[in-house]
């Protein structure tokens, strides 16, 4: 029998991605070592405010002993149409810069908002890795020339184009030298938490459920999915998934650096 492969989930949402993701951080934690995953990374959006949950989830459950990888950071949402990208601090500096660009988008806009742009990105970019959720030649020069670690996002959705949506991505990916990696851009732990997630959608949207049509996801699919149905999902792209290994030993910061810095 075949081993399952070493493979982490490298975008995960949580409750935090207010409204967007339908799972508390702890659970995502929990799930993903169910699964027999190696690590996963939380990054919500415009936001590290559950990776502390996170972090105290991963440390109860004796997973910072085990080998399995969290990786802390956010999902970068922007004023001026650039696509989302992920971040992840590879260092504590970098963690510092990534929650600076935070603050400044931050200050910009009313409580509970987050304006950024591309060159706030850039500005920041020094000892983050990222992960660029979909994107255009220019835009992936641009990150590699600003950022240390850089990839480019490939899903396999079930959405009835997963076939050419990929071909596009491989194409782009070696246009621009910036390699694909695997994720299942998970909003949620489980299959079973889609009704959540649905109701979400509602409220943010303002709308009844009977009423919500094609706003609600397809399908119940941005569940955490384990190793063997990421691998059966990426058959023939196994570097993609292996790559996701690469970000967390690119990613070594970890919360527990963090000291109180009297002024």
């Amino acid at each position: 029998m075949t081993p399952p492969p070493f493979c982490v989930e490298p975008v995960a949402a949580a409750a935090f991605s207010f409204l967007r993701g339908a799972s508390l951080p702890g659970e995502m934690v929990a799930r993903a070592q169910a699964l027999g995953m190696a690590g996963i990374g939380v990054a919500d959006r415009n936001t590290v405010a559950g990776v502390v949950r996170a972090h105290v989830a991963w440390k109860q459950a004796g997973l910072r002993d085990s080998g399995f990888r969290l990786l802390v950071g956010a999902r970068l949402v922007f004023a001026d149409g650039t696509p989302d990208i992920v971040a992840y601090p590879v260092d504590r500096p970098g963690w510092g810069r990534l929650t600076r660009l935070l603050t400044l988008g931050n200050r910009r806009t009313e409580k509970g908002e987050c304006l950024l742009n591309l060159p706030d990105l850039l500005d920041h970019a020094e000892g983050l890795a990222l992960i660029a959720m979909d994107s255009e030649p220019a835009l992936l020069a641009t990150l590699r020339e600003a950022a240390p670690h850089l990839w480019l996002a490939a899903t396999m959705p079930r959405a009835g184009n997963d076939a050419r949506e990929l071909a596009r991505r491989m194409a782009l990916s070696a246009g621009a030298r910036v390699p694909l990696i695997a994720t299942n851009d998970a909003r949620y732990a489980t299959s079973e938490c889609r009704p959540l997630h649905d109701v979400m959608t509602c409220i943010r949207e303002g709308i009844r459920i009977g009423e919500a049509g094609l706003r609600l996801a397809p399908n119940a699919e941005r569940h955490l999915k384990s190793p063997s149905d990421m691998a059966r999902l990426f058959a023939g792209h196994e570097a993609a998934l292996a790559r996701t290994i690469e970000i967390a030993q690119a990613c070594t910061f970890s919360l527990d650096e963090l000291r109180y810095e009297y002024p």
